[in-house]
């Protein structure tokens, strides 16, 4: 039996479907994967890629801004304040993002924090150079 995730954002629902693995990364707790029959889970996402495994067909990619993940009884729920899919990020708004928090003092934390959104971007379209 595949897991039922629902993938969404305060804009929109990005996913709603079965999946046969769903993969985050949680905030200290590093990448975890989610199996049917996996046990209950509550988590903090950080900012990183979130890799859905459906039944057939190529995976789906989408970066996560932060949020929480829920499991329970072969349900994934993945509450995020900001998340796109892969087809949708704007690479070269992204890189530019990218290089602007790199000229920035190495002791500005919200530069820090624009250079992470932009670098998972970039992984998540598989645009990194």
């Amino acid at each position: 039996m595949p897991l039922q995730v629902e993938l969404v954002s305060p804009e929109e629902v990005l996913y709603e479907g079965e999946a046969q693995m769903v993969v985050a990364r949680t905030v200290g707790g590093g990448d975890i994967a989610f199996l049917p029959g996996h046990t209950p889970f509550l988590g903090v996402l950080d900012t990183a890629r979130v890799i859905l495994r459906p039944e057939s067909g190529d995976d789906k990619v989408i970066a996560v801004h932060g949020g929480f993940v829920e499991v329970s009884d072969d349900h994934v729920t993945i509450l995020s304040e900001v998340a796109e899919m892969a087809d949708d990020i704007d690479v070269d708004r992204a890189r530019r993002a990218r290089d602007d928090a790199q000229q920035a003092p190495d002791d500005d934390d919200e530069a820090r924090g624009r250079l992470r959104r932009a670098e998972t971007r970039l992984r998540t379209a598989g645009a990194e150079d």
